[in-house]
């Protein structure tokens, strides 16, 4: 039975390094756990069947999974904004950006 506590246990750390990352925004580590996180399942689903209560663990690290991915979306539509004024204004950031060096370069002789 140590088993199956055992992987109940590792069901609820993996949803809650998800949540954790999610809610710090934490971008780095949520990508890292979520590519993680499938060879994990299938690691534990490889142990055998799933009891009631790690089929329970298993549709909460869903969730997690789930409200995790929601957050990651609302923080790319918060900075799409940004993103585009960064598109719209690229060309005048290049020509300040070697008008710059230019200048720099000149003054430094």
């Amino acid at each position: 039975m140590a088993d199956k506590t055992d992987r109940q246990a590792r069901l609820a750390h993996l949803g809650n390094i998800l949540q954790d990352a999610a809610a710090r925004e934490d971008w780095d580590r949520l990508g890292e756990q979520a590519r993680a996180l499938l060879p994990a399942l299938h690691a534990l689903a490889a142990q055998g069947p799933w009891n009631a209560g790690e089929r329970a663990a298993l549709e909460r690290v869903r969730v997690q999974h789930d409200t995790a991915a929601r957050h990651v979306a609302a923080a790319a539509r918060a900075l799409e904004p940004r993103l585009q004024e960064m598109r719209t204004n690229k060309d005048g950031w290049i020509a300040y950006a070697m008008h710059s060096e230019t200048e720099s370069g000149a003054s430094q002789e």
